[in-house]
């Protein structure tokens, strides 16, 4: 029983023994195994490197050859570059000194032109001094006294012929330009309602005038604050005025007290309150005012800004003419003149509409129309054409297009047809005064008379100190002096008579 755990343990030992020498044995032959496995790999690998490095040396002498080789022809090409620029530059030399002989044998022909041509100046001036010593005149009196007799020899004939050309030219454009006038004054027709300065309103009844009067006048006096107008009620049954020079005021200041005497409550609150509304209508019917006349025209493009200030100037008149139907007519007229005459029918159309268009505002800012409606124009991109053609009706600037005159010569022929305008006595006499004033100033003219309603202004001048060659000369400076000095619609017609009368008597 005692020697079974030695045994046992012997047993084990020795079983442990033999396992670790298995375990030794198993790892020598995987560690003999793993070396050959390396050495192998390291034969390969260095067969490989071997394999390499004669490939590499194999591609290294490649390319040396390609470099060679390619440097042998740039060789090349750089020495045949170097014998084409050698012989350019023996051309060039060559060129050269062709060149420099032609400049050299051009300066002797230059210094025998001026050689001559001094010695050619030099016997004009000895032949012009020969020629002054057995004249005994200078140049500059010889040519005068020539001038001067042929001026004496010939003036009669020359007055006669200049005369004869100015009056048929004139016949014929004359002609020509009443045919076109009248074909399109025929075309054209409009009625032409003068505004006045006052607007009557009927009354519902008549005690509704103390009503618009009010307590110690205090509604009329509002009324007027608000409108701008002054409101006149006299002894007419049922009706009151209101007057203002100013038509856009009258028509607020109707439109607010037909509201009012609609309404029935008339107050200083309530008459501000019916104003304010009046006047945004009244905006709304100038903007419909001006798509009409744009749209009758044709004309759907023009900004929303420009539309209201032709609508607004169916509330200007100018000489009693309302300026919106000016425009309107002028914009016909020059539209058909452009027809006729092959120009840009609708710059001129556009150009005529808005010629006025300043006058819409030259009441409320400094500046003339033209140049007004001009900045209004630019500031809102209307194209660079219309305003060439609008800004010299009144000659404010030049003439820059053919639509330009078009549109001056329909304004003319707006403002000057009868019936179109109307004028104070006052100033129809003082223009008649002015134009025989600025006649009678030049010197010759004996009388000066302004007929047909200031269109011809007839001129007798003294015989004696005005030839007819002097009478033509007088008619143009007259014609100009009037024409910077003097304003007037349309055209005067400039006359002057030289009149020689020979008296005898016989006894």
């Amino acid at each position: 029983m005692t020697l079974s755990p030695l045994l046992a343990a012997l047993v084990a030992l020795v079983a442990l023994v033999l396992g670790y020498g298995i375990r030794f044995a198993i790892a020598r032959r995987k560690e003999s195994s793993e070396a050959e496995e390396s050495k192998k790999e390291l034969d390969a690998a260095r067969v490989e490197a071997k394999e390499i490095v004669v490939a590499a040396k194999s591609e290294a002498a490649n390319l040396l050859v390609a470099a060679q080789k390619e440097e042998k022809e740039r060789r090349e090409e750089l020495r045949k570059l170097e014998e084409r620029l050698a012989k350019r530059e023996d051309d060039l030399s060559v060129e050269r000194k062709t060149i420099d002989a032609e400049r050299a044998r051009l300066k002797e022909e230059e210094a025998k032109v001026k050689a001559r041509e001094e010695e050619t100046n030099t016997t004009r001036e000895k032949a012009v001094k020969a020629l002054e010593e057995a004249a005994k005149l200078s140049r500059e009196e010889a040519k005068q006294k020539l001038f001067s007799e042929i001026e004496t020899e010939y003036r009669d004939d020359l007055a006669k012929a200049i005369a004869k050309l100015e009056h048929d030219r004139r016949d014929t454009l004359e002609t020509k330009a009443n045919e076109l006038l009248t074909s399109v004054i025929q075309r054209y027709a409009r009625d032409h309602i003068s505004e006045i300065t006052t607007t009557a309103v009927t009354l519902p009844a008549e005690d509704i005038k103390g009503k618009i009067i009010g307590k110690e006048g205090r509604n009329i006096r509002a009324f007027e604050r608000a409108t701008g107008v002054e409101v006149i009620i006299d002894e007419t049954p049922e009706s009151l005025v209101i007057s203002s020079f100013d038509p856009y005021r009258r028509e607020l200041a109707k439109m607010a007290l037909e509201k009012l005497l609609k309404d029935g409550r008339i107050q200083p609150a309530k008459i501000e309150e019916k104003v304010e509304e009046a006047r945004a209508e009244l905006d709304q019917r100038v903007e419909k005012l001006g798509e009409e006349a744009a749209s009758s025209l044709g004309i759907f493009d023009f900004p929303k800004e420009i539309v209201a200030l032709i609508g607004r100037l169916h509330f200007r008149t100018s000489y009693g003419q309302n300026v919106l139907q000016h425009s309107l007519e002028i914009a016909h007229i020059a539209g058909m003149l452009a027809a006729e005459l092959g120009a840009n029918v609708e710059v001129a159309k556009r150009a005529a509409l808005v010629h006025d268009m300043g006058k819409a505002i030259d009441h409320e800012v400094e500046g003339t129309h033209v140049e007004l409606g001009r900045k209004l124009l630019k500031k809102y991109g209307v194209d660079e054409r219309v305003i060439r053609g609008m800004e010299a009706h009144h000659e404010e600037y030049p003439y820059a297009s053919p639509e330009a005159y078009i549109i001056a010569a329909a304004d003319a022929i707006s403002a000057a047809r009868p019936g179109a305008r109307r004028d104070t006595l006052e100033k129809y006499v003082k223009r008649l005064e002015t134009i025989e004033k600025v006649v009678k100033e030049f010197e010759g003219v004996n009388q000066a008379y302004a007929v047909a309603a200031g269109r011809e202004v007839r001129v007798f001048v003294v015989p004696e100190k005005i030839d007819d060659f002097g009478a033509l000369e007088l008619a143009k400076k007259i014609a100009g002096k009037i024409q910077s000095d003097v304003d007037y619609p349309g055209e005067i017609k400039v006359t002057v008579i030289r009149e020689v009368r020979a008296v005898e008597y016989a006894r």
